[in-house]
């Protein structure tokens, strides 16, 4: 797999919330949780299922971050 986004994550899918149009694949990525929501049509064409490994590409305009108070 070849992308031009650079900030790709190794994960685990651990669960999987299908919906009737979107699907939440729960995802730890070394103890970090990674919630990704993507069209149920693409869970199923891309054959997820928990135990899975996989990659998470980040690719976003904007990055919030935030301090403690």
């Amino acid at each position: 797999m070849r992308l031009s986004a650079r900030n790709k994550i190794a994960a685990k899918v651990v669960g999987i919330t299908r919906g009737e149009a979107t699907a939440n694949v729960e995802l730890d990525a070394g103890g970090v949780r990674l919630v990704a929501s993507i069209t149920t049509e693409a869970a199923t064409e891309l054959g997820l299922a928990e135990g899975m490994d996989v990659v998470a590409v980040v690719k976003a305009s904007d990055v919030i971050v935030g301090v403690p108070d």
